[in-house]
């Protein structure tokens, strides 16, 4: 039966499974477009990293507790998810409905905020060259496609194209946000219900 022991127990290791193979993408992509002189800012890659570990770390206690019926991973699971849960859920509502001048604000910030190999990124990656028209600041576009094809003056600024890639990414990252945070709520859900039932296989009498 579906809502027995034993769906229970399968469910949680397929779910963790999948987040540990989403782990491990985000622990080898960021390394490898960093040799790849895709991105050559180490917080960029850090961060990812960072995150890898972390969901990797909460899979495998989720793991272990599916696989031993072990209460105490299971709890700290569940609580630990539940409020990752929280935290994207609210993320990912807020980024589906940020508005344009709010939009506006976080691309200027993040180009502000940015290090020079960062901005170096951006300019390569989106083909433009400088912020605005009186940015002064940027880094050198000689790397830039449209600087090598045409005159840097004739490139496009990068605050118009920093801006649509923010409402695309936007949009994305908030719907896969949001599909994976219901995900979340399943997997507390199951490891409540799979916590609180009882091994067949174990000992009638013991406790669960």
């Amino acid at each position: 039966m579906c809502g027995g022991f034993a769906c229970s127990r399968n469910a949680l290791i397929a779910l963790n499974s999948l987040y540990i193979i989403v782990a491990l993408i985000l622990i080898i992509v960021p390394p490898v477009a960093k040799s790849s002189a895709y991105v050559s800012s180490m917080y960029i890659v850090g961060g990812i990293i960072a995150c890898g570990i972390f969901l990797f770390a909460v899979a495998i206690v989720g793991l272990v507790g599916a696989l031993k019926h072990h209460q105490v991973c299971l709890f700290f699971y569940m609580v630990i998810l539940f409020l990752v849960f929280l935290i994207q859920f609210g993320v990912s509502i807020a980024c589906l409905a940020l508005g344009n001048e709010q939009r506006v604000q976080l691309v200027e910030a993040s180009w502000n905020h940015s290090s020079i190999e960062t901005k170096s990124d951006i300019q390569r990656g989106l083909n433009c060259c400088g912020f605005t028209e009186d940015d002064q600041t940027h880094p050198p576009c000689t790397k830039v496609p449209c600087c090598k094809e045409k005159n840097c003056t004739t490139c496009p600024k990068c605050k118009e194209a920093m801006d649509k890639m923010f409402d695309q990414g936007l949009h994305y990252s908030g719907g896969v946000g949001l599909f994976f945070s219901f995900t979340e709520l399943i997997g507390v859900w199951l490891a409540v219900r799979y916590r609180n039932q009882k091994d067949p296989r174990a000992n009638p009498s013991a406790f669960l």
